[in-house]
């Protein structure tokens, strides 16, 4: 849910005072966009512009000096400030450069209780109460703003576009839920969904540690961003000897974090998550949207794909649009897109969409120039390495054919035939000797690029741990195509009373790999999800499980678009521990984890069963070639 968490020095602005129009110098958008040509000089003016409340939020607003027609405002709003530069610039005029180059007044805002704006910040706000005349939200202070801009912002043609991402993508769709008559498209660019089920802070009710506890020190510190001050390197030492999770409040945050205080009272699915979850609002589209997604976010791969299919369902007017590309969280909007981490996927896939995709598709909304730049979604498909145009997504012709877990670590199309209730694979879980998500040292998130990439990283540096189990195909004979949705049903038991289970399906590279030796051998995670075994019956209302007892759990792995190429091989690994990412199930089932004590932390047995009458398997919804 970040872009950026750099520390924005404060300038002084006077209340209520329009500061008058400043020349800028042209941009070096260029260098910087990978070929977009330099936008000539703007004017920028900073303004506290009134909310129905009587709030005053910091605006920044940027306008070409010299314009042979009237122009349409882009619009962004953001928790994380402007982002300005020694200049005083805000630096998301680099991230927005193709677009400014085509001709917009653009317009920055620090939303209510961030940065320079008043009032008071409430982590993902929910919408208002309608029958309360006098309530707000993000949906009114946008709509607010966009009336205050379309009075007094000389050059503008009347129509607004409003775009974000992450965070910011969130409040575009927040302000599209009930749009002001002026916003004529909005895109919505890896936007949370639902914080439980599938976005930043929780997976499946499995709670995202690492992530959420350096998250909420950040926005809610102080106005401005805060890195959490770590005393070592390694996180992963730093939050193992953290304990149990009860030891935050009381040794750390003491009560004055509002979204941790939130995390302890509501450990379960109630109204509190509900409320701000997007599918109690998200309809039919009551204006264009453009739903973007990176197959390898590490943030918010859940909420644009969630976003695009409950809007969908009700797509009369065929307003609903999606791209995914090989990004991971923002990578669209910055660099070629040509690799990332080691994979390189041969094209400048991010230079595709901000000059094929984005800048056509808000020219056609916002200014009746040009045709739709594709069809209902565009996706990148890996492996292949190429953009594919779907009439509709996921695509019709796939196909669901299950991969099951074999004897010997074998996976194979052919269901196991043994009636034997021995027939399982086992390892120990141990709390005090969790897995590690990636590579150590683990540094804090939003230091250096291993959070970013972590999803690409290569999985054999747990090849020598005795609590993942793993299970590899023959090299594939030709080329294996999947596209829409994967799933994993996992048959499982534990000695525990509470379990996670992990379940990654990954591309594992030729021993020998001509195209690029330097992917010889290399396990590439292309789905992978957590699930918390509490919760396999109800996030409403958890149970314990029963020890010893087999369970089926279905486990989304979540959409993609891949091809595993002929003599690749696929692998399937099955954890318990994802750690600091996610946090420590104790294995013993409580009320609350954010609650348990140390004691209640115990190492389980662990068994994934692969016999007749449970089939461990992933489902593969395969495209015929």
């Amino acid at each position: 849910m970040s872009l950026s968490f750099r520390s924005v020095p404060r300038r002084e602005i006077l209340a209520g005072l329009v500061l008058p129009a400043v020349p800028l110098v042209a941009l070096l958008f260029h260098a910087l966009s990978g070929g977009a040509e330099p936008l000539g000089p703007l004017t920028k003016r900073d303004v506290m512009i009134p909310m129905r409340d009587g709030v005053r939020l910091h605006t920044e607003i940027y306008s070409p000096r010299k314009s042979s027609e009237p122009l349409p405002i882009l619009f962004v709003r953001t928790p994380y400030g402007t982002e300005d530069d020694l200049l005083g610039n805000s630096r998301q005029l680099v991230t927005y450069a193709d677009l400014l180059a085509d001709g917009y007044i653009f317009v920055i805002q620090d939303i209510r209780g961030r940065y320079d704006s008043e009032g008071q910040f409430v982590m993902l706000r929910p919408p208002r109460d309608r029958a309360d005349a006098n309530a707000i939200d993000e949906s009114t202070d946008a709509y607010d703003t966009i009336i205050w801009l379309l009075a007094n912002v000389p050059g503008n043609n009347g129509r607004v576009g409003i775009t974000g991402i992450s965070y910011p993508g969130w409040l575009a769709e927040m302000a599209a839920l009930d749009p002001h008559p002026a916003v004529r498209a909005v895109s919505e660019q890896a936007s949370i969904a639902d914080m439980f089920l599938g976005d930043d802070f929780h997976h499946n009710g499995a709670f995202r540690l690492s992530y959420g506890f350096e998250y909420t020190a950040m926005l809610e510190t102080s106005k401005r961003n805060y890195d959490f001050q770590f005393d070592r390197e390694d996180t992963y030492n730093w939050y193992l000897q953290l304990g149990p999770l009860s030891n935050v409040d009381s040794l750390y945050f003491h009560g004055k974090l509002p979204a941790w205080d939130d995390f302890i009272a509501h450990p379960n699915y109630d109204e509190f998550w509900r409320r701000q979850s997007l599918a109690s609002y998200v309809g039919s589209p009551k204006v264009p949207n453009l739903n973007v997604a990176g197959w390898w976010d590490q943030e918010d791969f859940y909420g644009p794909m969630e976003i695009f299919e409950l809007q969908e369902k009700q797509d009369a007017r065929r307003w609903n649009f999606l791209v995914v590309g090989p990004w991971n969280h923002g990578g669209w909007a910055h660099g070629d897109g040509r690799s990332l981490g080691p994979v390189n996927f041969g094209t400048d896939t991010g230079l595709y969409f901000r000059k094929q995709i984005q800048v056509p598709w808000f020219a056609y909304w916002l200014k009746d120039k040009g045709q739709l730049p594709f069809a209902k979604a565009e996706t990148f498909q890996t492996g292949s390495n190429r953009w594919i145009s779907y009439d509709e997504w996921p695509p019709r012709n796939s196909a669901p054919r299950s991969l099951y877990l074999r004897e010997n670590g074998a996976l194979s199309y052919e269901a196991p035939a043994t009636t034997r209730d021995d027939a399982f694979d086992s390892y120990i879980s141990d709390p005090a000797n969790p897995v590690p998500y990636r590579m150590r040292p683990i540094l804090p998130t939003y230091q250096g690029p291993g959070w970013t990439t972590w999803l690409l990283e290569d999985q054999r540096f747990l090849e020598q741990r005795s609590d993942v189990a793993k299970w590899v195909s023959d090299p594939l004979a030709e080329d294996l195509i999947v596209a829409g949705d994967i799933v994993a049903r996992l048959f499982a038991s534990t000695t525990g009373t509470d379990s996670d289970w992990i379940v990654k399906l990954i591309d594992v590279y030729p021993e020998k790999n001509p195209p690029n030796r330097a992917m010889d051998g290399y396990e590439l995670i292309i789905a992978d999800e957590v699930f918390r075994g509490r919760f396999r019956t109800s996030y409403e209302k958890p149970e314990p499980l029963v020890p010893g007892e087999v369970a089926e759990y279905r486990i989304d792995l979540h959409m993609n678009n891949h091809v595993f190429l002929r003599g690749h091989r696929l692998m399937v690994q099955v954890q318990s521990t994802w750690f600091p990412l996610i946090d420590r199930n104790p294995q013993t089932f409580v009320p609350n984890i954010f609650l348990a004590r140390a004691e209640d932390y115990r190492a389980a047995t662990q068994c994934i069963y692969r016999n007749q009458r449970y089939p461990s398997h992933v489902e593969l919804p395969v495209v015929p070639r």
